[in-house]
């Protein structure tokens, strides 16, 4: 028997040492919920749930950037919606004010109304704001260039195409033709008078009118003018032809070019491409007008370039939401928000004495149109964000929920597992000090050998 060293106390110290450090480890657990704790509790867990920590807290606070989004957009197309009630009163005025019926003093009650409510879209255009932050008004002036007297090629007849009925080349006035009924020969000029062009571009005789190649008889009881004796008009058109100062597109001169196209036959520096065709004098023919000749029939003017000016223009209002939880510019949601003012949609010229007469009224009908339709175009833009934006709410929570869960597998504590765990570590620190105890008593024997 020996004093100096109790193996056995040593051990079930040792052992209710481990098992005091796990009834710890249990309570920890247990009290805080957390399975780790410390990162001796699960170092590569940690490092997985912090990141998802991370992910997590940056996703929600993500969703709460872009639930501000749709509340400064909102706030937004809420005012742009009484500017669009102000244009459409402003489009009754005008509309109003362009009858004829309105006198001097109805027009300048409609102005009265106009200036009111100019005035009132430029206030909104300047106070509104969400969270000190003006949405209408614009972000300060910035220098703009725009293209300036560029002129097209034109090109125009030098006098308005006539048609007329003509002799052919080589062909004399016939002189034997005469009207129904008479015995007088038509003169050369007269048988022209009695024709006409018809809708196929030949000459015919004209509608009610009768020529024959004899003169009328009225000694007998029948007469001499014959269904033989009648000139057809396959007979005129032997004779006569169509003499047209048009131009053509065919060789044959049926296809007459209108004036406005005629500068799809030049080029933008004023130069002839070819293609067009005239009749001759006589009408016995069309050809080809040469590039020579085509000034005597045609104005043309060649295109100019243009030049670029500079402009000071009202800067439209930019920023973006961040919407996730990194920094790539993926999560960017960017929103231009137009200047609403007056000038900003181009009804300011409408004020004072916009509506005065009934001409300058009926051009701010187009005016209004173009406000109308630059205010509608920027509200269906904030709509759309609006809705892309509610998207990304959605999928910002799908993803916070399911990172959520993902991580606490990792980190919160198997409360019914750690129970079974933290009841065996306390019976077993209860035996263990037991033994501790049984084992001190142990050598209680060697007193009795002292004695």
């Amino acid at each position: 028997m020996i004093v100096q060293h109790n193996l056995q106390a040593m051990n079930a110290s040792r052992m209710l040492n481990i098992t005091a450090n796990g009834q710890a480890k249990s309570t920890e657990k247990l009290s805080s919920g957390y399975r780790i704790n410390r990162a001796a509790d699960d170092a590569a867990g940690l490092t997985i749930s912090e990141k998802m920590r991370k992910q997590i807290r940056g996703l929600s606070q993500a969703s709460t950037n872009a639930q501000d989004g749709i509340s400064c957009v909102q706030t937004a197309e809420g005012s742009l919606t009484e500017v669009h009630s102000m244009l459409q009163r402003m489009n009754e005025l005008t509309v109003q004010a362009a009858n004829g019926t309105m006198s001097v003093d109805d027009r300048q009650a409609v102005q009265a109304e106009v200036d009111q409510l100019i005035t009132e879209i430029d206030r909104v255009s300047e106070t509104t704001k969400f969270n000190e932050t003006y949405l209408l008004k614009g972000d300060g002036e910035e220098t703009r260039t725009r293209t300036v007297n560029a002129t097209p090629m034109t090109a125009e007849y030098k006098t308005a195409p006539t048609s007329s009925v003509a002799l052919k080349n080589g062909q004399t006035a016939p002189t034997n033709y005469y009207l129904q009924g008479s015995s007088t020969a038509l003169t050369a000029s007269e048988i022209i008078d009695n024709l006409t062009i018809g809708e196929d571009g030949k000459v015919t005789v004209k509608e009610g009118v009768a020529i024959y190649t004899v003169a009328a008889n009225t000694t007998t009881e029948y007469g001499a003018q014959t269904a033989a004796t009648k000139v057809a008009d396959s007979a005129i058109q032997t004779v006569y032809g169509v003499s047209s100062t048009a131009l053509f597109s065919d060789a044959a001169g049926t296809v007459e070019v209108k004036e406005e196209d005629l500068k799809n036959y030049f080029n933008e520096d004023g130069t002839y491409k070819g293609g067009l065709y005239r009749w001759k004098a006589d009408g016995s023919a069309a050809a080809a007008v040469n590039a020579d000749r085509i000034g005597e029939f045609v104005k043309v003017t060649a295109a100019t370039d243009a030049s670029e000016e500079t402009y000071t223009a009202t800067k439209a209002l930019q920023f973006s939401l961040h919407v996730g939880a990194e920094s790539a510019m993926a999560n960017k949601i960017s929103v231009k928000i137009e200047a609403i003012s007056a000038n900003g949609i181009g009804i300011d010229t409408l004020a004072k004495n916009g509506l005065m007469s009934e001409d300058a009224a009926t051009a701010s009908i187009d005016v209004i149109s173009a406000a109308i339709a630059k205010v509608s175009e920027q509200r269906s833009s904030l709509g759309a964000i609006q809705n892309r934006l509610e998207h990304t709410i959605d999928n910002l929570d799908n993803v916070v929920e399911n990172t959520t869960a993902a991580e606490s597998r990792i980190r919160d504590t198997d409360m019914a597992s750690e129970m079974v765990q933290y009841s065996k570590s306390q019976i077993l620190a209860q035996a263990g000090q037991s033994m501790l105890a049984q084992a001190n008593s142990a050598t209680q024997g060697v007193l009795s050998l002292l004695q």
